[in-house]
């Protein structure tokens, strides 16, 4: 039994569209073609070297780039300022420590 025939025209386009998209099951779901289907005319494109796929991951277009670059400095410094707060609390800690070990009158919150 031989399964459902595809255009020229049609495999060029959803090879193009996993080309950009960077990820077959989307594609695959997006237009109801089984994944492994897709994953053949991968294989018979002249183009194979050029369709790069991960699984589970999507490709990047050069704005989402810039984003992922910046969330992972903003992330970097949030990292560093979470670090110095901890620091900084532990400080307070201790001198308030000192504090009522050299006053014990005292009584700080």
């Amino acid at each position: 039994m031989k399964g459902r025939s595809y255009t020229k025209e049609l495999k060029e386009e959803i090879l193009r569209e996993v080309q950009e998209v960077g990820n077959v099951s989307l594609v695959s779901r997006r237009h109801g073609i089984s994944k492994s289907t897709i994953f053949t005319w991968i294989k018979e494109s002249k183009n194979k070297d050029e369709i790069k796929v991960k699984p589970g991951r999507k490709a990047l277009v050069g704005g989402e780039k810039e984003l992922e670059n910046e969330l992972s400095e903003v992330t970097k410094q949030n990292d560093q300022l979470k670090k110095l707060l901890g620091e900084k609390d532990l400080e307070i800690a201790i001198l308030k420590d000192l504090i009522k070990k050299a006053n014990p009158q005292l009584k700080i919150k």
